[in-house]
């Protein structure tokens, strides 16, 4: 399996499309003017305690409170307390740990007006952006992830992965950062840091120590609330969490991000470094490797499967609902039970897909084709499981009922992707009229007549329908020869198939898109 990142920048947005064999699996969109994301660290004021939710509304600068409950505390809440107030105040000055006492444990069971005060400063980590009409929900049990490890301060615990299955690794790795972690830090070694040598994971703990260390230093100069630490970009947290062997390229059309990319490449897999490309074609860089396409398929309310069958994906405020359908997938010669098992496998996969590109999270609700043998309702279930670890969320998948419903929870810390795939007509803009096609050609003309002689355009490409192409430029005296007796310069035409029928554009000799009224 080959897989590849094709990253699209622009002024507003970073789009990132991960493709598998060629295959789009996940879409990430990253605004450049996000102020609230998953990891980012703040230092906000406590603006309510709600004893009845045992639950407090935490000031970090949205418009909407940040939610923090009481097991969303973590155990060293005092010590994290402590720290911050020593900070602000001056008594504490230097961001390390090891001559910090740290305060025992908070109860599992305790009441969070016993732990915080309306009016107080915390320090505070983003583990859900804002959805809908709510506000970020917060956890003050910072922790900073890198490649390799994740670093907890004010904890002693060193964890392993689950996924590392091999006794003896996991007592090497656990062995190994005893003896390097600082004190009152605690560390969990992630599923990548399995035969990593002790030199790269020394170097991983001493960067996530240093981006501490920045996290304290902005305490003092900052206001309250204020933003202390910013997780990586999303590039960059995707490139963290999944770059592996299979990769063989990324492609990105932004110059500056490139070297960004590069650098940061070089930093945790360094022999990847010329995986990376900077896109330069004139086509549009999604257009170019097929994402666009995909995702025109693939985020409408009706995924169609290859074999006829199709999938209706509705979304709530409760939850999500899918229901699978046979469509033309009924009419084959089977039977119904086996059609039915075909239909729900090959929709199983797409589904699990679809929870990937869209981010769908909460519950998500899949109306199945129902089938009599509990053998087949197994092998649906075992088919979604299997096809759902390679997702990365965390997620729990429940046994088909009697009636064909599958119910999942799926991790939810960013609003759903919801890309609109049905658009208006540019023909008539809505309206179900369209200019008739016989002046089509007059109104190119009349815009060639004021692009060369009022604007003076020294050249000029013009882009159509291919069947306008084909009427300008057929026969041996043809519109186009025509055009070039009376303006004494050659008019490039160009076919572009996803043009409507009247519709048309001009490039000017640089290839640049030429704005015309109308």
């Amino acid at each position: 399996m080959t897989s590849e990142l094709i990253i699209n920048s622009t002024s507003e947005e970073v789009v990132i499309a991960l493709l598998q064999d060629k295959r789009l699996i996940e879409l990430t969109h990253e605004s450049n003017n996000k102020d609230f994301s998953v990891g980012d660290i703040f230092l906000g004021k406590v603006k309510k305690i709600d004893p009845a939710h045992n639950a407090a509304f935490i000031s970090i600068g949205h418009e909407k409170d940040a939610f923090l409950h009481y097991h969303d505390l973590g155990p060293q809440i005092r010590s994290l307390n402590k720290f911050t107030q020593e900070f602000i105040s001056g008594q504490q000055k230097h961001a390390s740990l090891r001559y910090f006492q740290l305060l025992p444990d908070t109860d599992k069971h305790g009441k969070i007006s016993e732990v915080l005060t309306s009016g107080n400063a915390i320090m505070v980590q983003v583990v859900k952006e804002p959805i809908s009409t709510k506000g970020p929900r917060i956890t003050s049990e910072v922790c900073l992830a890198g490649r390799y490890l994740v670093l907890i301060p004010f904890s002693e615990r060193v964890s392993v992965s689950q996924k590392i299955k091999s006794k003896e690794e996991k007592d090497r790795l656990v062995a190994l950062i005893e003896s390097i972690r600082p004190k009152n830090f605690g560390v969990i070694i992630r599923t990548v840091a399995a035969d990593m040598p002790v030199a790269e994971l020394d170097a991983d703990l001493k960067e996530l120590s240093q981006r501490w260390k920045d996290c304290c230093d902005r305490i003092k100069a900052n206001e309250i609330p204020s933003k202390l630490l910013g997780e990586m970009s999303r590039t960059n947290v995707v490139l963290r969490d999944m770059l592996n062997a299979s990769f063989n390229k990324i492609y990105v059309n932004d110059s500056l991000m490139f070297e960004e990319i590069k650098n940061y490449i070089k930093v945790i897999a360094p022999e990847k470094e010329k995986i990376v490309e900077l896109y330069k074609k004139p086509a549009a860089i999604f257009e170019n490797f097929g994402v666009e396409n995909q995702i025109k398929g693939l985020f409408g309310k009706n995924v169609t499967l290859k074999s006829g069958a199709y999938l209706i994906i509705e979304h709530t405020e409760a939850m999500h609902v899918v229901d699978v359908n046979s469509g033309g997938r009924s009419k084959s010669g089977s039977d119904q039970e086996s059609n039915a098992l075909q239909v729900n496998l090959e929709a199983a996969k797409e589904i699990a897909r679809q929870l990937r590109l869209r981010d769908m999270g909460g519950i998500i609700v899949v109306d199945f084709i129902d089938m009599r043998l509990p053998n087949n309702r197994k092998l649906l279930f075992d088919t979604l499981r299997d096809e759902m670890k390679l997702d990365r969320a965390k997620h729990k998948i429940l046994p088909p009922s009697r009636f064909g419903i599958i119910q999942i929870t799926r991790e939810r810390v960013r609003p759903v992707t919801n890309i609109n795939v049905v658009e208006k007509c540019s023909a008539c803009m809505g309206t179900g009229e369209a200019k008739p096609s016989i002046l089509l050609i007059d109104d190119i003309e009349n815009r060639i007549n004021y692009l060369f002689k009022d604007q003076n355009e020294k050249g000029l490409t013009l882009q159509v329908h291919p069947y306008v192409k084909a009427y300008i430029t057929r026969g041996l005296v043809s519109i186009q020869l025509k055009w070039y007796f009376k303006y004494k310069r050659w008019i490039k035409i160009k076919a572009e198939s996803r043009y409507h029928f009247l519709e048309y554009n001009f490039l000017n000799e640089r290839n640049e898109e030429i704005k015309v009224g109308g």
